[in-house]
């Protein structure tokens, strides 16, 4: 049993003296281990960071077998980012959501391309919205998607400005005056298809949203929640006085 792939690192944990096994989300196997012999010497540490993109030969006895691969790097994207703290946090935090999350094996080829187009764009102007907008997809593809578009109590499409915990539906200004302490907040960028200022207030209250559902719906079977990698991110973001 062997095949050849495009894979982004999601992880490398060491495993005996040397080697690492390794989980990749590839284009056409979705998210699949395998051990790599040699991975933790020096000359091969840098290549299994999170994020980075490889050609990756895998092979084993049985299908469902570890297996182990041979890996050839193609673009380091962890090394894009060493001197921009936040988006190296992102992407640190993306690549932990997808190792928890994805079942294993099971393909993705929609999550792969739009996690490559994430990584690519980060510390663009603008990448902490597009950040935002990766998770709601994820929860999407996962079969967890918001519905945004419409009141969830009146079916108005104006003044949107809550999410149901319960439902995922928007609410109404009006709908939700009343409960609007049990409310999440439904930031102006995910509802409006034009630019605005963008905010710390924003992105946090965008960030509150996709990862209340992110624990509730994918995570929450796992012992720990949500990776501390995202939480390191969303905690870094809210003392950044740049923004």
């Amino acid at each position: 049993m062997d095949w050849t792939d495009e894979g982004l690192v999601l992880s490398a944990r060491r495993h005996g003296e040397n080697s690492l096994i390794v989980n990749l989300l590839t284009r056409e196997q979705g998210r699949h281990a395998g051990l790599v012999r040699g991975g933790s010497s020096t000359r091969s540490r840098g290549i299994y960071q999170p994020g980075n993109l490889l050609r990756a030969h895998w092979r084993g006895r049985l299908a469902e077998h570890l297996g182990a691969y041979t890996c050839e790097l193609l673009h380091s994207h962890a090394a894009d980012y060493l001197h921009e703290p936040l988006p190296l946090m992102a992407l640190s935090a993306s690549t932990a959501i997808l190792d928890t999350a994805l079942p294993e094996r099971a393909p993705f080829p929609g999550l792969f391309e739009k996690l490559e187009t994430l990584i690519g764009g980060l510390g663009q102007p603008g990448w902490e919205l597009q950040y935002i907008r990766w998770e709601l997809d994820l929860l999407s593809e996962l079969g967890f998607g918001l519905d945004l578009t419409e009141c969830a109590a009146t079916g108005s499409q104006e003044n949107l400005v809550y999410v149901s915990p319960r439902t995922g539906r928007a609410v109404s200004a009006e709908a939700g005056k009343d409960y609007h302490d049990r409310l999440l907040a439904l930031p102006e960028f995910l509802r409006e298809d034009r630019a605005i200022d963008i905010s710390r207030t924003v992105i946090c209250d965008g960030l509150a949203l996709t990862g209340y559902f992110l624990g509730r719906h994918v995570m929450g079977d796992t012992r720990h929640g949500l990776p501390a990698a995202r939480e390191r991110l969303v905690e870094s973001i809210r003392g950044d006085r740049s923004l």
